[in-house]
């Protein structure tokens, strides 16, 4: 059975969840930002999401011959990488937690998610008023 929505939903749903990690993730680097010794940590999937998806980096999908067919992605098997390995510049006296990425960083994936749950609730408008108008 063919799905209503096609497979769209599925990446748009793992990148909602990826999205609501990293806002954790930023949380988590705000919280301890008076925390001595405390590494920052991110969340990168940008990247990686792109080339499960046979994509380039302007997002444009990528076939090595015209008669190929996009290939299909599959959301489960994709995960984001939390980068507990990453070594902010530390400078003697500050904190290792620069406040202002993250709070850019908070911002700019707020935003991001809010633009996608947006496009969402209009492809279920769109659907609403196709389901109302298609009964007169």
């Amino acid at each position: 059975m063919k799905s209503l929505f096609g497979r769209q939903f599925g990446v748009m749903e793992k990148v909602l969840d990826l999205r609501l990690e990293r806002q954790n993730v930023v949380m988590a680097n705000i919280a301890n930002v008076n925390t001595p010794k405390y590494k920052a940590r991110k969340l990168e999937f940008e990247g990686d999401l792109q080339k499960a998806m046979h994509m380039d980096q302007r997002g444009k999908m990528t076939r090595t011959n015209s008669n190929h067919l996009p290939a299909n992605f599959d959301v489960n098997g994709f995960q984001g990488k939390a980068l507990a390995d990453w070594k902010p510049r530390t400078v003697h006296g500050e904190d290792v937690v620069d406040l202002d990425k993250e709070m850019t960083t908070m911002a700019k994936n707020a935003m991001m998610y809010n633009a996608l749950t947006d496009i969402i609730a209009k492809n279920f408008s769109g659907l609403q008023t196709a389901i109302q108008d298609g009964g007169k």
